[in-house]
């Protein structure tokens, strides 16, 4: 899970570099992947919720994971969001940059795998072609999968693909299955009828496994705090918007996307969950008492281990800092 390119258009994207910041204590650069699961940054901007609090944030659209990681070393971002599992697979060590320091969504049914409907079961897939991004979360549920079969990835033929292509490579007979994410996942089983498709495993199964965090540069974060708490209030907020009125939250959202409102509302409805900022209290804790995010890192760092999608393992303490979080709304607006 392990490398999340889910997007459809990257509207924000207008150039290859970031304007310079007029003052960085007051301005966040970040990318993220085109999932809807971020929107609440984008409609937090809309709604002035970062203006607000004198921020400016500058957010782009980048789904290549080896660019955000280069992005964040090179000191070009200071924020990033991608899942846990993402977070922490290759090339990660414990000096690679960015600390989490928050959460967003759950992923509740928008990672999957869909087969073609030869495929009755899992075991199935022995020997068959599987075409599937590197590092996406439907990777990891289908090495999960794969495991309960007494399989593994070595017992398919993995095609690598990018996951805008979808639907084109499912197309293809001689692939059997096609690890995806919305909204492709849902046009994978509909537009290709043919093949007679369905979801072979999702995130729905595996709750709680795929969680998107919000991380930050360390260093920039230490210079600078009260700017990542402006952030994470601009978000939080914009959370909030969304469970006082979803409707209009998808109406702002959608043109970042080239969505229509309906189409947001339905990924949302069918894939994911935002945290609201008590879920991410809950979720990273405090100093001196860690939140379940700890135990979920763990747990997703463990099959990252072992699936080889992670060299060794990180310790969640030096990941995950729970300081921006504690106290945000404490005399300030929400």
């Amino acid at each position: 899970m392990l490398g999340r390119t889910r997007g459809i258009a990257c509207t924000l994207a207008l150039g290859l570099g970031f304007a310079t910041p007029a003052s960085a204590a007051d301005s966040i650069r970040m990318l993220a992947p085109t999932w809807v699961g971020f929107a609440p940054v984008l409609v937090a901007s809309d709604l002035g919720y970062f203006k607000e609090q004198d921020l400016t944030v500058d957010f782009k659209f980048e789904d290549d994971r080896a660019n955000v990681m280069a992005a964040m070393e090179r000191g070009d971002i200071e924020v990033d969001m991608r899942t846990v599992g993402e977070h922490q697979g290759r090339p990660r060590t414990d000096a690679t940059p960015g600390v989490i320091i928050g959460t967003i969504d759950l992923s509740v049914g928008g990672d999957g795998v869909v087969v073609e409907g030869a495929i009755a079961q899992v075991a199935d897939l022995k020997g068959k072609v599987v075409a599937i991004e590197p590092n996406i979360p439907a990777r990891l549920l289908l090495q999960m999968e794969l495991k309960k079969a007494g399989l593994s990835l070595d017992d398919v033929q993995v095609r690598e693909i990018a996951t805008a292509d979808t639907i084109a490579v499912f197309a293809d007979p001689e692939v059997a299955a096609v690890g995806t994410y919305e909204p492709f996942l849902s046009q994978a089983v509909t537009a290709i009828a043919d093949r007679n498709p369905r979801i072979l495993v999702s995130s729905k199964e595996e709750p709680d496994l795929i969680i998107d965090i919000i991380t930050a540069q360390e260093d920039d974060l230490a210079a600078n705090p009260e700017k990542y708490k402006k952030f994470l209030r601009g978000i939080y907020r914009a959370i909030d918007y969304f469970k006082q009125d979803p409707a209009k939250f998808a109406e702002l959202a959608a043109p970042h996307y080239g969505l229509t409102p309906a189409e947001v509302t339905q990924i949302i409805d069918t894939s994911l969950t935002y945290t609201t900022y008590e879920q991410a209290e809950a979720y990273l804790g405090t100093a001196g008492k860690p939140g379940t995010l700890f135990a979920a890192f763990d747990q997703v760092m463990e099959l990252n281990v072992a699936y080889g999608a992670a060299d060794a393992p990180l310790d969640a303490a030096k990941e995950i800092d729970s300081s921006v979080l504690t106290g945000l709304f404490d005399s300030a607006k929400r």
